[in-house]
């Protein structure tokens, strides 16, 4: 049985699909695990994110970590039953009631308690080492900063076959990325940092996606983004941005097309990046 398997009782349930006895479970692990002298923080984002945070927070709690966390949470202006689960699991949580991921993110760092800050999102599931993986890389000299790799959850538009090609595929460009554009292959759910570090260069919250990108970015001044690419490290996630283009087939060509366009690039590094005005949140 996949070690996620548990989590997936809840995974797309709302709160009143939810049993009890799970969520007086995680409300039960979450008071062990938090410190109040954490040496790591583990901040979740979350906008409307109902079915899925439950089961997030679950792995989270289950997590087999030897150094002390604490775990929060940031409600980014949801209209769902999110406050209330929150609420019910009784987790330290902020209310951000401007909208966007960089303004979530941003809330999170400004509240940890931790030397070290790992980014979550509520729509992912992490293995039982997750943690420990990260701030053990983290650790080791000259390092500001790790990201992972993910998987998706196997359902019935995606098999098991196609979604291992996609992800190897995948997993093969990031890596030949990372060699010189490691910002590039960050993602907000597998992403973590020196927590100091990032205050200093701080998210981007004038922008639709990529402002854990651009801290990555930030934090190349001051040292190394390693990959972390042990299985330990890698979580389970939603089909989000891939599901956009329709098939997982769509999906990959599109993505293969625009990695061509930008093969010769990734094998040099960059100091600036133009913003898109598509990508721009527009002052009202």
């Amino acid at each position: 049985m996949a070690w996620y398997s548990k989590y997936l009782q809840v995974y797309e349930k709302t709160l009143l699909e939810t049993p009890q006895s799970v969520i007086q479970e995680i409300k039960e692990k979450l008071k062990k695990v938090q410190s109040d002298t954490p040496l790591v923080t583990v901040a979740l984002i979350a906008h409307n994110e109902e079915k899925h945070l439950l089961s997030c927070l679950w792995s989270l709690c289950d997590n087999q970590c030897s150094y002390p966390i604490e775990i929060l949470c940031v409600n980014n202006n949801s209209t769902d039953n999110t406050e209330k689960i929150l609420q019910a699991v009784g987790v330290t949580y902020f209310n951000e009631t401007k909208k966007g991921p960089g303004f979530a993110r941003q809330c999170g760092l400004n509240q940890a308690k931790g030397r070290y800050h790992i980014c979550i999102d509520s729509d992912t599931i992490y293995p039982p080492k997750y943690i420990e993986t990260h701030i053990r890389a983290l650790m080791k000299p000259g390092v500001v900063a790790t990201f992972g790799l993910w998987s998706f959850i196997p359902d019935e538009n995606h098999s098991r076959r196609d979604l291992w090609m996609y992800e190897t595929s995948r997993d093969i460009y990031l890596w030949f990325q990372s060699l010189k554009r490691p910002e590039l292959c960050v993602r907000g759910m597998v992403f973590a940092f020196n927590t100091e570090l990032g205050r200093k260069c701080g998210f981007r919250t004038d922008i639709i996606r990529g402002e854990d990108g651009y801290l990555a970015f930030q934090l190349k001044e001051y040292g190394k983004i390693s990959a972390v690419r042990s299985r330990q490290a890698r979580p389970m996630t939603g089909y989000g941005t891939v599901g956009i283009d329709g098939s997982l087939f769509n999906s990959f060509k599109v993505r293969m097309v625009k990695a061509l366009k930008d093969a010769s690039s990734i094998f040099t590094s960059k100091k600036e990046y133009k913003d898109q005005d598509s990508n721009l949140i527009k002052k009202k």
